[in-house]
């Protein structure tokens, strides 16, 4: 949508990238003119609303915000559109971010021995599918090595024992840091984090869980859902805090089963519910549509 005639000065390129594509995702407190001082501010500035998504919370009183807009060709650098957007973030009280789309997030993916959403995420990354870069890939386990190396990216074999837990997670947040991680990803990451280093990644690490979350909590929930005659499965992919599969929900996927199906039948069915799920949940962060709020995420699509 347009917010109304375009500045003498501005044009719209044909090819985006001419003038510079940009995501600024916010939020604040409810209050009447917060759309129009974004608009008019980025009217002011030359550029052009492509997609904007809102929501008002009524319940909490807060305004969510994500607008994808086009600079003017020759227009503001994303650091001009920051500084300059500051005023108006802080008269309003927002939370807020401004990246240029074509960004990739980089991106650690943690794994243990199922490899169905590592390959899933390698592959997606990889085509260009996911705007991400996985920059490193990290296992308690040797078995997905020649995987990783395959798709040229820095494998690390990090072992963990009760004992040698907290030198291990100092390694991966040393990791972390090394390669400048914007995003862990926990791809059936099968090791429980410490709450020092849920905190340390909190909004920055997203697991999948292999049941429709809050049901099968915890290990082995396909055996779970068998033991209960479940007529669905499901898989749901959250950030990660400090309960165990509590954290606030980002997507979910179900695939219909009925009683023939075994608990093997139902771990394999789930596996697709898996990828899914974390592909989702992946590019919604990647792409600046997920904004927390409390326990909960507004995801913004």
């Amino acid at each position: 949508m347009s917010t109304g005639p375009l500045t003498p000065s501005a044009k719209v390129p044909a090819n985006p990238q001419e003038g510079g594509s940009f995501i600024l995702t916010l939020d604040c407190n409810e209050s009447p003119g917060i759309v129009h001082a974004v608009a008019q501010y980025l009217l002011d500035h030359g550029c052009y609303i492509v997609d904007i998504k809102q929501f008002g919370d009524q319940l909490v009183r807060h305004f969510f915000m994500r607008v994808h807009f086009i600079a003017g060709v020759g227009g503001p650098s994303p650091e001009d559109l920051r500084q300059e957007f500051a005023p108006v973030a802080q008269q309003w009280g927002m939370n807020w971010r401004l990246e240029p789309q074509v960004r990739k997030e980089r991106i650690m993916v943690m794994v243990s021995k199922f490899g169905h959403c590592l390959n899933d995420l390698l592959f997606r990354a990889r085509t260009g599918e996911l705007p991400v870069e996985i920059v490193a890939v990290v296992s308690n386990h040797e078995t997905h090595r020649d995987l990783v190396d395959w798709h040229g990216i820095p494998f690390h074999h990090i072992p963990v024992t009760p004992e040698t837990k907290p030198a291990a997670e100092a390694e991966l947040l040393t990791l972390v840091e090394e390669y400048k991680v914007e995003l862990v990803v926990l791809a059936r990451y099968m090791q429980v984090l410490s709450d020092n280093l849920t905190s340390v990644l909190s909004g920055r690490a997203i697991n999948i869980h292999h049941s429709f979350l809050p049901s099968f909590k915890g290990a082995k929930p396909y055996h779970q859902a068998y033991d209960r005659g479940v007529k669905t499965v499901g898989a749901t992919a959250h950030y990660v805090n400090a309960e165990l599969d509590e954290g606030p929900i980002i997507a979910q996927q179900v695939i219909d089963v009925d009683h023939t199906f075994s608990p093997a039948d139902l771990v394999a069915v789930g596996k697709d519910a898996e990828c899914k799920a974390l592909t989702n949940a992946v590019r919604w962060h990647a792409e600046g549509r997920i904004i927390l709020s409390g326990n909960r995420t507004v995801v913004l699509r």
